[in-house]
């Protein structure tokens, strides 16, 4: 799957962006960023390009139901994902992480 399958995909559940949002739409949000490669190596070589990615969820405070809708998404798609989340002081804005590959 690609970044722009994925994001259409997304878009089904949140408003969602690569990389950024010039100007963000209400919460809760989407964005994907690529955040570094995990390639496959074999024989001295990229034998298979994987890129992680990044599904950011946004929104104003911790939000279960916007977390499970995203998970049942990615879910549905066969996406296998680790999450981590905090909270953006300067932004006022809490952020879950999802940690995808895109082969």
């Amino acid at each position: 799957m690609t970044s722009d399958e994925l994001k259409t995909e997304l878009e089904k559940v949140f408003p969602t962006a690569l990389e950024m949002w010039k100007k963000p739409p209400a919460y809760p949000y989407l964005a994907i960023a690529f955040a570094y490669s995990g390639d496959l190596y074999a024989d001295d070589k990229n034998y298979k390009d994987i890129g992680v990615n990044q599904v950011e969820l946004y929104t104003a405070k911790k939000d279960l139901q916007s977390e499970a809708l995203v998970q049942a998404k990615l879910k549905e798609l066969g996406i296998p994902y680790s999450k981590i989340g905090t909270y953006l002081d300067d932004a006022r804005m809490y952020q879950m992480i999802y940690e995808i590959r895109l082969i």
